[in-house]
């Protein structure tokens, strides 16, 4: 599985997820091949004026252009960015 490096000004806004490669998410919602509340792992985080990340779901499937519309952080994703959050 290729792992790519995000470019350097593909940074998130405010109100988008600051997800990182390798980071844990769960679905929201039901994506095509992807039941809500399956688990997977960001292989991909680009983008320059919308973030969006390539998931890798633990039931094989595999989607791109998944934002915080469709995923949320899980485990010790969701507490780096609540401490990050917290600390403003």
């Amino acid at each position: 599985m290729t792992i790519w490096k995000p470019h350097a000004l593909a940074t998130p806004h405010a109100d988008q997820l600051d997800l990182r490669i390798g980071d844990r998410v769960v679905s929201t919602v039901e994506l095509q091949g992807v039941p809500t509340g399956t688990e997977g792992k960001v292989i991909l985080a680009n983008g320059f004026n919308w973030q969006r990340y390539r998931v890798l779901f633990v039931n094989g499937a595999e989607l791109g252009d998944l934002d915080q519309r469709n995923i949320e952080p899980t485990g010790r994703t969701s507490k780096r960015l609540a401490k990050a959050a917290k600390r403003g």
